[in-house]
């Protein structure tokens, strides 16, 4: 089976000269429908770096992206937001809500920009407000809400309609951990549903909610199969 989301070979590099900062280098990597694939690394190894390359948020300065057979290289910049409206959902540690809409509305957003009516965009909003269990808060606006109930949102509006790429940055990192909890729960159950999920986490117990572990340090990977000591891999000093 094709993986949904596949990277081959993706550098990336920031700055030029002295300034040159190369955030990945040749990484090759995937995740199919069903699995969670969790990404850990320290600070500076290239996590959010790569997850913002797969969302088509970023581009590679080589190498390829493709989502579910579609090379992101290929696509225009209106071609690739596009692709995260109506194919890759993107959760965010920081929620990134529109404070001047409802929750319905922010869900229901993404849909109407991709040009689905009002009253379409809605029933669906509802429906993926429904799936992670806050459908009564659909009127709400975020300040009246909590952190774990904005992330709830944030995740609904990540998943409504066929999404089948699930991107997550740390999404628990502004949470308790009880309300952390619940949050990889939801992206456990829409895995296990058939959307293939990314998850950058540094935390080794958010990590174990995962299928499989991929430890990034200074942009390369160093191992990915989860078989070495989570505590090693995030401490140890790279070999020279």
């Amino acid at each position: 089976m094709s993986p949904v989301l596949r990277l081959d070979a993706v550098t990336r590099v920031h700055g030029s000269g002295e300034t040159e900062v190369q955030a990945l280098r040749g990484i090759s990597f995937s995740a199919h429908a069903g699995e969670l694939v969790a990404v850990m690394g320290p600070s500076g190894s290239g996590k959010s770096t790569l997850l913002t390359i797969a969302g088509g948020l970023d581009s590679p300065t080589a190498g390829t992206v493709t989502v579910e057979g579609t090379d992101l290289g290929s696509l225009g910049q209106a071609g690739r937001a596009r692709m995260r409206r109506t194919s890759i959902g993107y959760v965010f540690q920081g929620f990134n809500l529109v404070p001047a809409l409802t929750a319905a509305e922010n869900v229901a957003l993404p849909r109407e920009l991709d040009g689905e009516s009002a009253r379409r965009a809605r029933a669906a909003a509802l429906a993926a407000l429904e799936e992670v269990g806050i459908a009564d808060l659909a009127d709400r606006f975020p300040d009246d809400m909590s952190g774990g109930q904005q992330q709830r949102v944030a995740i609904a509006r990540a998943v409504v309609g066929s999404r089948r790429l699930v991107l997550a940055d740390e999404p628990t990192g502004a949470l308790d951990s009880e309300t952390g909890e619940e949050v990889l729960r939801l992206l456990r159950a829409r895995c296990d549903a058939g959307a293939a999920g990314v998850l950058v986490t540094h935390e080794a117990r958010h990590a174990a909610w995962a299928d499989r572990v991929v430890f990034l340090r200074d942009g390369v990977v160093v191992d990915e199969s989860g078989s070495a000591p989570v505590e090693r891999l995030l401490d140890e000093e790279p070999a020279l």
